[in-house]
């Protein structure tokens, strides 16, 4: 007798280490992050060469306190941009709805790791109750009155993370509320990035309404002369009703500028969340930006991008459910029992002889083993492992985006700045032409349709000139949006502070371990 008791408590011994055994042990495949491509992640930018003799505004420095790391628009030195920047961190609807995204997958990664512990359930109530004669062995037609019970019970249950069906969930929803702090960071990058380039795109609209306001000027003191040479004989009517079009013509494209202003100033206004008649901005016309910005290392780019991390993210995610779906082809151990009080009257329920317990079949431990779901998690398993590839498939597609990005604006501010020396000299010239011809119109010697022609020259080489220097403003704003923002550390996501008791803090990035930036 002794013997076979020291049997099956061997028996059950020899289960319950292996159960602890598998317990915890993840079905996960190991993850790795994938190559961009098969020659791997190229040494340096092809447009990244600066020209001969010239070198980054940027520059690494001390970290200060003064300075709010993240802060990259600063780079420029433009109190307005600043306070524009601030305005709309603090007040952009699509910011708060990525920020309220963040807590909700906040709140289902704590709801998932609560796997990990026990549930504790407490009741307490009355229950009328009848049984019938034959659950008692009495004969049919035997009277049983029904009677009252009152109970006073607290119920227990754990499900023990075997072949870490528990744990891959959790580590999936941690993922997943990591890729949404980082899509949060895309968010607030994206917006900044597009604050900056309205508002620069608003400041050159003040320069090329500028331009037109001293056009028409010019062109009004033209017909005066045009007309008072018509006054004296010296000229015909020919002459006064082309320098009249000339004037209306300048007035009708001032206005279309200042159309264009308007649309630009309600787009802002939007950003800041405000509405349109809440927000105006004063004409401040745009002078050339002379920022340059080196374009580091490409390695460094995977490390710096929010929409990449949330794209490794979602593959890190991806990996950890393929494990959730092995598990569920492994058996299931739960461990549920309840205990309290149960007593015919309210006043006996408390006493000693009223403790009552379940343990069975359904409460107490029950292996739960699959055995045919007609092929369901079969499927389930695929469509994770399709999950997973899909998300590869995105990620690299999200990192070749950004190198092109990358790519574009280095070669756009490059052929820019020759663009833009070759239009100074156009500006210069086209200057001289028009005075040139103004004289000799003036002495008689040329026609008045020259002199439209060298002024028209002037208004467009100069209109062109402005409009380099907006693009150039911007493409250096997309060149650092490209780049995922400014060297320094990124500010916190909204309500991110220590990680959970148990969870892994997260890897640090190149953003959270470089020294700040500053512009020199």
């Amino acid at each position: 007798m002794q013997a076979q008791w020291m049997k099956r408590s061997l028996g059950v011994s020899g289960l319950l280490a292996t159960l602890l055994v598998v317990a915890g042990c993840s079905m996960a495949p190991t993850y790795e992050v994938p190559t961009v491509t098969d020659k791997g992640t190229p040494t340096a930018f092809k447009e990244a060469a600066l020209p001969a003799g010239e070198a980054g505004t940027w520059k690494t420095a001390e970290p200060s306190e003064a300075l709010a790391r993240g802060e990259w628009w600063k780079v420029f030195g433009d109190a307005t941009l600043d306070k524009l920047e601030a305005d709309a961190l603090s007040a952009n609807q699509n910011l708060k709805a990525a920020a309220a995204r963040v807590q909700e997958a906040r709140g289902v990664q704590r709801q998932a790791r609560a796997a990990l512990f026990p549930t504790l359930d407490a009741g307490f109530g009355p229950s009328r109750q009848k049984i019938s004669p034959a659950s008692q062995l009495q004969p049919d037609g035997t009277n049983i009155a029904p009677y009252t019970l009152w109970r006073a019970q607290a119920s227990v249950g754990y499900e023990v993370d075997l072949f870490g069906r528990v744990s891959d969930n959790v580590a999936a929803a941690r993922a997943d509320a990591e890729q949404s702090e980082a899509l949060y960071r895309s968010v607030q990058l994206a917006l900044q990035a597009d604050v900056a380039q309205n508002y620069f795109n608003l400041r050159e609209l003040d320069a090329e309404q500028a331009l037109y306001t001293q056009t028409v000027t010019l062109r009004e003191e033209a017909l005066k002369l045009v007309q008072r040479r018509f006054t004296e004989g010296d000229i015909g009517e020919l002459d006064v009703a082309r320098a009249k079009a000339e004037l209306a013509t300048a007035q009708s494209d001032a206005l279309a500028v200042a159309r264009l202003r308007a649309a630009s100033e309600h787009s802002l206004a939007i950003l800041l969340g405000k509405t349109p008649a809440e927000f105006s901005f004063a004409p401040s016309p745009l002078v050339p930006v002379t920022v340059q910005v080196p374009a580091g290392l490409p390695s460094a780019l995977l490390e710096r991008r929010p929409d990449i991390a949330a794209a490794e993210r979602a593959m890190a995610a991806a990996n950890a459910r393929i494990g959730v779906a092995k598990a569920a082809f492994f058996p299931s151990l739960s461990l549920t029992g309840s205990g309290g009080f149960e007593a015919a009257t309210l006043g006996d329920l408390f006493n000693w002889s009223s403790r009552t317990f379940l343990l069975g079949p359904v409460v107490g431990g029950l292996l739960s083993m699959p055995i045919f779901d007609g092929g369901a998690r079969s499927g389930n398993l695929s469509r994770a492992r399709a999950q997973y590839e899909e998300d590869v498939a995105n990620y690299r597609q999200q990192v070749l985006v950004a190198f092109q990005e990358v790519e574009d604006n280095l070669s756009n501010l490059r052929l820019l700045a020759q663009q833009t020396r070759a239009q100074d000299d156009a500006v210069k010239a086209s200057g001289r032409a028009a005075q040139l011809s103004r004289t000799q119109y003036q002495e008689g010697s040329i026609a008045y349709l020259d002199v439209i022609d060298a002024e028209r020259t002037v208004l467009q080489t100069r209109r062109s000139a402005v409009q380099l220097a907006g693009a150039q403003a911007v493409s250096t704003v997309n060149l650092i949006r490209a780049l995922g923002g400014g060297w320094g550390d990124l500010p916190k996501a909204p309500g991110e502070g220590a990680p959970a008791q148990g969870a892994p803090a997260a890897a640090p990035t190149a953003s959270a371990t470089s020294a700040t930036v500053a512009a020199r």
